[in-house]
């Protein structure tokens, strides 16, 4: 996972929970928040990612160990369980205090299938996860976001597009994309603000998982170096978006893409 040089600790104080965060994307968002000084709750599901997790909580608590208290906690939750929300919440609020400023909702899944073949348990599958959960996670966080709090959702450039075989997971992302928008309107009077991030193709597990013809169309249209994202390149617009310093942005989808996306 590339390393960013910057270290200004502009996020001392602030409490993060970041779903999905074992590996790829989101690990790589939890490193970079907690770099900057935030305390992060982080979420995985599978007993398999349990040793990775823990290698990722090492590594943090190491980082910050001079910031006092817990640095990270990890809570092996399956978002699909709606009841799962209130009980990320309730362990972040129990560790770190009454407050949260930020909340990444990074879980997410793909499927690739033809619409001929996509069933009622697979559209389940994938929106349970990819739109539902994101709503449940604001709607636990709201009673203990901190203004100016600071929602961001982790989409796809794939919202935007229409590609062969993933026709839950792009219309997953547009509806996350457009729960972004509305959720903005309604917080922005609590100083809150809410945005999603659309990655292209990112170096990681979840992109082997995309058919090869559309991630090497992506790769060859992408203006800067003809080249694939990397973990960091998400993670600092998502640091960014978690700062001060993007205070007048909200209700925006900014494409995190290398150009490939122009919006």
């Amino acid at each position: 996972m590339a390393s960013s040089p910057v270290t200004i600790q502009n996020l001392l104080g602030k409490v993060a929970i970041v779903t999905g965060a074992s590996r790829g994307i989101g690990a790589g968002i939890a490193l970079e928040l907690a770099k900057r000084g935030a305390k992060v709750a982080i979420t995985y599901t599978s007993s398999k990612s349990d040793a990775i997790v823990t290698d990722l909580v090492k590594n943090i608590t190491i980082m910050n160990h001079h910031s006092g208290g817990k640095a990270v906690i990890a809570i092996k939750a399956d978002l699909r369980i709606p009841s799962s929300a209130a009980s990320i919440v309730e362990q972040a609020t129990h560790a770190f205090g009454p407050h949260i400023d930020i909340l990444v909702n990074n879980a997410g899944v793909e499927l690739v299938k033809l619409v001929q073949d996509v069933s009622s348990d697979d559209f389940s599958f994938v929106y349970d996860l990819n739109v539902r959960a994101p709503m449940l996670m604001l709607q636990q966080v709201l009673p203990f976001l901190r203004a100016p709090g600071r929602i961001i959702n982790i989409g796809s450039v794939g919202g935007r597009c229409g590609f062969k075989g993933l026709s839950t997971y792009c219309s997953s992302k547009a509806a996350l994309e457009g729960m972004t928008r509305c959720w903005a309107a309604e917080l922005g009077g609590a100083k809150h603000t809410v945005n999603t991030v659309n990655p292209g193709p990112v170096q990681s597990e979840m992109m082997d998982n995309i058919p090869v013809e559309i991630v090497e169309m992506q790769r060859k249209g992408t203006p800067i170096e003809n080249r694939f994202g990397t973990v960091d390149d998400i993670a600092q617009i998502v640091a960014w978006l978690a700062s001060e310093e993007s205070r007048w942005v909200t209700g925006q989808a900014l494409a995190g893409s290398g150009g490939w996306a122009m919006y």
